[in-house]
């Protein structure tokens, strides 16, 4: 039996879906990663250990397992993509205006400052897993959007399973980044592809299975704001440029073996704009990329849509 909730943390809504298994144990597992992932690694949170981190100046710092676990994932993905993603864009992500909740942005207006210029790029990033403690270049500020709540989602699907008890699955879903544990159901996991991770899970729409795994979708139509002046930005930044990628992609949907690996290569996408299909491809990725005229590219095996089989509990991915 399938037994699902519905929630909002970390700025973003969460969806917990188990089969056959403790769904209330499952929801406390969960929880407690979210608020340890909020307290290691928001970029919003003055007493975060990030936060600490993006103020040391150069100095090293000491700091607990789980941020040194997330940066190591963040840096791996900047070598996978070649840059495409790199988490020392946190600078250029507060100066564009990004520097709080999503939801304390939308809808104000604000001075713009687009200024281009590269980032200072991942090889400014040491890391002593030995000593536990993280050394930045000076001026350098870590934002982990691009791997941060697909790791998230990985942790919480694991600890919900744990939590669940033997023989059980799990999905989490975090704003739509998607991570499987344990058991599937039969025909799999039943996803909506949708733009927006608010769209409802009944809503029609082209729905995809997965067996496992991870499921990410980023997009440059969803969390926009603009200035006073009339500039309109999204949230991805080109590491190359230090501002908005360029929008040859409303939404890059990619399946990968984790969550984590999902959401680097879907912000990849947007970033490599059209170059994105080959290196999708040559990764052996699947993946769904709407262009801005609403064309779709499917590639590396995503299958062509079908009509859905009998309901069960679904989730729509977005940025």
């Amino acid at each position: 039996m399938l037994r699902h909730e519905d929630w909002r943390a970390l700025g973003t809504g969460v969806r917990l879906i188990v089969l056959d298994g403790d769904l209330d144990a499952a929801r406390v597992a969960v929880q407690q990663v979210l608020d340890d992932v909020d307290r290691s690694y928001s970029r919003f949170r003055d007493d975060s250990e990030l936060s600490a981190v993006n103020r040391a100046a150069g100095r090293e710092t000491s700091v607990g397992p789980l941020l040194v676990r997330a940066l190591e994932g963040a840096l791996d993905a900047a070598r996978r993509s070649d840059g495409a993603v790199d988490p020392t864009v946190g600078r250029a992500m507060r100066v564009i205006g990004y520097d709080g909740d999503f939801a304390a942005i939308a809808g104000t207006s604000r001075p713009i400052q687009l200024r281009v210029a590269p980032v200072p790029g991942w090889s400014t990033v040491a890391i002593d897993r030995g000593k536990g403690s993280v050394r930045l270049r000076p001026g350098v500020e870590i934002d982990l959007g691009s791997t941060g709540k697909g790791l998230a989602a990985d942790l919480a699907a694991e600890a919900a399973l744990e939590a669940a008890g033997s023989g059980s699955g799990v999905l989490v879903s975090l704003g739509g980044d998607i991570s499987t544990a344990g058991r599937t159901p039969d025909g799999g996991w039943r996803v909506l592809v949708a733009e927006d991770s608010e769209t409802p899970s009944d809503a029609d729409g082209e729905v995809v299975a997965i067996d496992g795994g991870g499921l990410a979708t980023s997009s440059t139509t969803v969390r926009r704001w603009s200035s006073a002046a009339g500039v309109s930005v999204h949230h991805i930044v080109d590491p190359r440029t230090g501002i908005p990628a360029d929008a040859v992609w409303r939404t890059a949907t990619v399946v990968a073996g984790t969550c984590e690996a999902a959401n680097a290569a879907s912000t990849a996408a947007i970033v490599l704009g059209l170059a994105a299909r080959d290196w999708l491809e040559s990764a052996g990725l699947p993946a769904r990329l709407v262009a801005m005229d609403g064309s779709i590219v499917r590639l590396a095996g995503w299958p062509e849509p079908e009509p859905e089989p009998a309901p069960h509990p679904k989730v729509a991915p977005g940025a």
